[in-house]
């Protein structure tokens, strides 16, 4: 089964960047210094921020529907973080070491299968998932503490 890993765009966040700390509070939005390995990973780059990077921590609209699986959840994004250029059938060394919970949506954004996998396991899933045929994508979290990752498309 033929799938595309996606992190999200660079361009909405850059400009956040350009504000200080009382700009960045009143939209709700945390700066952060990474001083750990594998302990903060961007959703823009699909990489893990490197100890004394900078990072913005924001709630993002992750599920954007009308419907009842809307959802926003926290994430991090890189300073300097450039989009994500997977290939197909690639899957990120930051997803790889993780648990993960993955969620499978139809063409409604309705909410059709979920489970919850070792990274080392994220293509058996998405093989599982995607051999649904209403299953239009797929909503990667990090498991333990519930951030949205990457979304899967079909290739």
């Amino acid at each position: 089964m033929k799938f595309q890993i996606v992190g999200l765009p660079a361009e909405p966040f850059a400009p956040l960047f350009a504000l200080d700390s009382n700009a960045l509070a009143a939209r709700g939005i945390a700066t952060r210094i990474a001083d750990a390995p594998h302990a903060y990973p961007c959703r823009v780059s699909l990489e893990d921020a490197q100890a004394g990077e900078e990072l913005l921590l924001l709630s993002w609209p992750h599920q954007q529907t009308t419907g009842p699986y809307a959802s926003s959840g926290p994430i991090f994004v890189r300073r300097h973080a450039t989009a994500a250029r997977l290939a197909v059938g690639e899957v990120p060394e930051q997803q790889r070491r993780r648990l993960l919970s993955v969620r499978a949506y139809n063409e409604r954004d309705d909410l059709l299968d979920a489970d919850v996998t070792p990274g080392t396991g994220l293509e058996a899933l998405i093989e599982r998932f995607f051999g649904a045929p209403s299953v239009r994508y797929l909503h990667v979290h990090n498991a333990r503490h519930g951030c949205y990752a990457c979304r899967v498309n079909r290739a």
